[in-house]
C-alpha cells in the first residue's frame, strides 16, 4: 500500500514557475513507478511526466517537453516536479500516481497503469 500526498500548487504567471512535491507513505516507494497527471473540469485525465522506480528513465508529455522536469529522492520517499516556463494551458488539478513496472528504467504513460493516486493539488496559471 502506497499513500500519496501532492503539495506546492497555487497561482503563478505566465512564464513562472513552480514545484510540485509528492510525499509518499509505506516502504515500497523506491519500487514503485511515479508520474505526474493533470486534468481540468470537463476533460479526461492527461499523462505530464513519470519517472522510473530507479530514477534513471524518464518520460514527459510533448505539451511539456523542455519546460518540466521530474525528480525523486527515494531516501525522502518524495517525488518532485519542477515547472518552468508555464503557460495557461497548464493549469489543472496535478495528481501524483504510483505503479510498478519491471524493468528498473520503466516508465508508465498511461492512467489505468497506476496503481495509487494522490488527491491532486490545484495549479492556476494567468495569463
Amino acid at each position: 500500500q502506497v499513500q500519496l500526498v501532492e503539495s506546492g500548487g497555487g497561482l503563478v504567471q505566465t512564464g513562472g514557475s513552480l514545484r510540485l512535491s509528492c510525499a509518499a507513505s509505506g516502504r515500497t516507494f523506491s519500487e514503485h513507478v511515479m508520474g505526474w497527471f493533470r486534468q481540468v473540469p470537463g476533460k479526461e485525465r492527461e499523462f505530464v511526466i513519470s519517472i522510473s522506480w530507479s530514477g534513471g528513465g524518464t518520460g514527459a508529455a510533448d505539451s511539456v517537453k523542455g519546460r518540466f522536469t521530474i525528480s525523486r529522492d527515494n531516501a525522502k520517499n518524495t517525488v518532485y516536479l519542477q515547472m518552468n516556463g508555464l503557460k495557461p494551458e497548464d493549469t489543472g488539478v496535478y495528481y501524483c500516481a504510483a505503479g510498478v513496472a519491471p524493468n528498473p528504467n520503466g516508465v508508465l504513460f498511461e492512467s489505468h497503469e497506476y496503481r495509487y493516486w494522490g488527491q491532486g493539488t490545484q495549479v492556476t496559471v494567468s495569463s
